[in-house]
């Protein structure tokens, strides 16, 4: 796929990870917090969804770009890439973009220290995790065969790896 066609399409497909990772946890909250933010023990967990939140945002469009520009192609199901990308946050953890969609929801339920994107971000991981192991992985194995393979096996789906990996 040319790279114009896969960024015009990526940039339209990025509004799903935004919509689920903010939109929807948005209407569930309204981005009303239950407690009382001049409480001083709330700095930390507020500063650290404050750092997850922003990182998530910044891992997903870094994974977004990686599949314009290395896997020639798009996370758009219908316009997957068309090489294996590998590398940048796909070193530590096969599902980068899964992963920051549910962090970025966990992130805003410890914000805002309120239980529906807690409840959410745990039904949107059971969806990704169905997604991953019964569409996702058969179709990769079938399109990259031995190479899906190796990665596969030296990286996990959900937990990051410690040190990124060098295949």
């Amino acid at each position: 796929m040319r790279t114009r066609t896969a960024a015009v399409i990526s940039a339209a497909w990025f509004l799903v990870p935004v919509i689920v990772t903010y939109g929807i946890p948005y209407l569930l909250t309204r981005w009303e917090t239950s407690v009382d933010w001049d409480n001083g023990w709330l700095l930390a967990p507020r500063v650290l969804a404050g750092v997850v939140i922003a990182g998530a945002a910044a891992f997903i469009i870094d994974a977004f770009v990686r599949f314009v520009r290395e896997g020639r192609g798009t996370p758009a199901p219908a316009a997957a890439p068309e090489h294996l990308v590998v590398t940048g946050p796909y070193r530590w953890v096969r599902n980068p973009m899964y992963c920051c969609v549910v962090s970025g929801i966990l992130a805003q339920a410890l914000l805002l220290w309120r239980w529906p994107p807690l409840v959410y971000g745990l039904l949107v991981w059971s969806v990704f995790a169905s997604v991953v192991r019964f569409r996702e992985e058969p179709f990769l194995r079938e399109t990259h065969g031995e190479e899906f393979e190796r990665y596969r096996a030296a990286v996990r789906a959900w937990i990051p790896r410690l040190r990124p990996w060098h295949g």
